[in-house]
């Protein structure tokens, strides 16, 4: 039987809002995000950092891919819905072949990665960012390929091919303007809404995620006293993260939407690839250090787990910064100041029981949102003073 075939897109590509058929998508990701913080709970070293950060490159570049192609083609035909149907499934499985994956299990995460690729070829071929994708596709398939090839090694091959994997894939391109998509960026036509917000809601999604792992965390005896203040703490992390993100989602779509079609696709790819990964790269980290924190609230904590929590925190803001630096939004003092102080509480972690270190990082961040409102609100009042002077 002939399948039916996604209808190409017209016009410039989907509306402004996201489908759910998008945000069902997000949700199968992020078990992406859950099971690299439970890796990583597991080797709180460099090590295993190392590996988080290599795994997540791979995979998140393929997500804003997605990203790109439901900005370009919306799943609202059937065909094209069952095709990013086999998308997710690609990526349920690359996800839970996650644990073994450069340690000699990597053969069902290159068989979910390799349909995650090619699906999203095969759609993005249906769009009319055609040219784009030609260009896209040979550094995505080698990718998925090296991938492929790691599975049937052991040992340093391993690690050394993926890296060759997320090179190739992310940082080639870039290398070769003329033979890849960042040569042609006017191929593709960006719905600035959209997609700042299909981002947005997968950030909520992530730090969503990271509540179950909070949960996940408390011990299976009586909760104490000092596990439920760790509980309470733990979750005014993410809240405060949530925050800080979407007070910015605003001047990132009025940036996006200023620029010339060509330049917006620049601005995009600067804004959310790389600076999107250190975000959720430190919201994985955070979890990770929240999760040893909530197990074992009334204890100093290992070094790993504090430089967890502390460095996790701080690479999300300088992820955050990133953003604004690439959408040429003045970046607040208080961000970076943030940052250096969060991963400075790394010190009150291995000395004092961790929740001294959760209380610190939440002043911290309350510190820095007030002082931001506070920014916003005076520059508010001076664009406003200096409309009425010239009106007068």
């Amino acid at each position: 039987m002939r399948q039916p075939r996604p209808a190409p897109s017209t016009g410039t590509g989907t509306g402004d809002r996201v489908t759910l058929d998008e945000v069902f998508f997000d949700v199968v990701f992020v078990l992406t995000v859950t099971q690299l913080a439970h890796a990583l709970e597991t080797h709180l070293n460099w090590a295993g950092f190392g590996r988080s950060a290599l795994i997540l490159g791979l995979l998140w570049y393929l997500y804003t891919g997605y990203a790109w192609l439901n900005n370009h083609l919306p799943p609202r035909q059937n065909a094209t819905r069952l095709l990013l149907f086999a998308g997710m499934a690609g990526f349920l499985l690359s996800a839970v072949a996650l644990p073994d994956a450069l340690t000699g299990g990597g053969a069902l995460f290159a068989v979910g990665y390799l349909a995650v690729v090619a699906v999203h070829l095969i759609l993005f071929l249906h769009t009319n960012a055609r040219s784009g994708a030609l260009r896209l596709a040979p550094y995505n398939l080698t990718a998925a390929l090296l991938v492929l090839v790691a599975a049937a090694f052991t040992g340093p091959a391993v690690p050394a091919l993926w890296a060759a994997a997320v090179f190739t894939q992310s940082v080639l391109p870039y290398l070769l303007p003329r033979l890849s998509w960042t040569g042609v960026p006017d191929a593709f036509h960006l719905r600035p809404a959209h997609f700042v917000e299909r981002h947005g809601l997968l950030v909520i999604v992530a730090l969503g995620e990271s509540v179950v792992t909070i949960g996940m965390g408390v011990p299976a005896d009586e909760p104490t006293a000092a596990t439920a203040a760790a509980i309470v703490l733990a979750l005014a992390v993410p809240v405060a993260l949530w925050w800080t993100y979407f007070t910015d989602t605003r001047p990132a779509t009025a940036a996006l939407a200023a620029a010339a079609p060509a330049a917006r696709s620049q601005m995009a790819a600067r804004t959310y690839v790389f600076p999107h990964f250190l975000l959720l790269l430190g919201v994985i980290s955070t979890v990770a250090g929240l999760h040893a924190a909530v197990a074992r609230p009334d204890e100093p904590a290992t070094t790993g787990a504090a430089l967890a929590l502390g460095g996790g925190v701080a690479l999300y803001l300088v992820g955050i910064a990133a953003v604004r630096r690439a959408l040429r939004v003045p970046i607040p003092l208080a961000r970076l100041v943030a940052a250096v102080a969060a991963l400075a509480t790394v010190a009150i972690g291995v000395t004092l029981p961790v929740t001294v270190q959760l209380v610190t990082t939440i002043a911290i961040l309350v510190l820095m949102l007030v002082t931001d409102t506070r920014r916003s609100t005076r520059r508010g009042d001076d664009e406003r003073t200096s409309l009425e002077a010239e009106r007068a």
